[in-house]
């Protein structure tokens, strides 16, 4: 007859186990990865669905710690990126990157038609002032401050086209520029490209929120009052029912902090003696001459 000998649990070869600062959930070692520049570790999983998140939604070119208490503020660099997306998240990321790259390069910009879209290249004696660029995809020239037809001897109109199409006239452009599915925020000048969804943009470069048909600025209507009325009227892409129940909890969201700020300011009221009271006393012992 065969017995088992006895194992302390002190000899148990157990694998130890991490936890994951995003899900709060616990792993081994293999399923972690930790980001190179601040030695943070979190599980795969999360970590490739925050990356994920970040490029789908545009929001970031330098996809940084998602530990908002990261001491050292730490960057995924691209490699780490490439080894836990797709390949076609991957080549979104890298677009985005390209934008960013022309919009801080003062030498280059973008050619303003909806059609072509090409890097055109500036002279770099005169960046300061307006001067003609003539994009070398689709030969139209453009002024390099305002992004409209070249005006030599005139200076640069206040409201313009953010997008024109070359040839167009007046009329007819206005006709064709709602079908454009790209267009610039009227404030960064940043490409947009509406594919589906609501009239209601949001830049995702300088967070302007805007009109997609006038390109008028949205960013103080938070009741949506812009589609009530003018040539936007019902052009915004939802129901009724669903605007109506939206302004109900914008109101709902206002009125609630101004019952709660109603109901405690009689606390407040009666906290504020107390608060001074002490703030007094301790004032007065810091005065107060050290014992001899």
């Amino acid at each position: 007859m065969t017995t088992a000998r006895y194992r302390p649990t002190w000899d148990l070869a157990l694998e130890p186990l991490v936890s994951c600062k995003l899900c709060l959930g616990e792993y081994t070692v293999e399923q972690m990865t930790t980001i190179a520049q601040c030695q943070c570790i979190f599980c795969t999983l999360c970590l490739k669905q925050y990356v994920e998140l970040l490029i789908m939604e545009g929001l970031e070119t330098a996809i940084s710690c998602p530990d908002a208490s990261c001491p050292k503020r730490g960057q995924l660099q691209e490699n780490e990126i490439e080894c836990m997306v797709a390949a076609e998240i991957m080549q979104k990321y890298k677009k985005l990157q390209f934008e960013k790259e022309i919009l801080l390069d003062p030498c280059r910009t973008w050619c303003p038609s909806s059609s072509c879209q090409a890097v055109c290249k500036l002279q770099e004696k005169s960046l300061q002032n307006p001067q003609l660029v003539q994009c070398t995809a689709c030969d139209i020239e453009f002024c390099s401050a305002c992004k409209a037809n070249w005006h030599p001897g005139q200076g640069c109109p206040e409201t313009m086209s953010i997008t024109f199409l070359p040839g167009d006239s007046s009329s007819v452009f206005k006709s064709l520029e709602d079908k454009v599915p790209i267009k610039r925020c009227p404030k960064c000048k940043v490409y947009i490209e509406r594919d589906e969804g609501c009239a209601q943009m949001m830049c995702k470069n300088c967070k302007h929120a805007f009109c997609w048909y006038c390109l008028e600025s949205l960013d103080d209507d938070f009741l949506l009052i812009h589609y009530d009325k003018g040539p936007c009227r019902n052009k915004l892409g939802h129901s009724r029912a669903s605007v109506i129940w939206h302004r109900t909890q914008v109101v709902g969201i206002f009125a609630g902090f101004g019952l709660l700020l109603l109901v405690a300011s009689p606390f407040l009221l009666l906290a504020t003696p107390f608060v001074l009271c002490c703030k007094c006393k301790c004032c007065k012992g810091d005065d107060d001459p050290l014992p001899t």
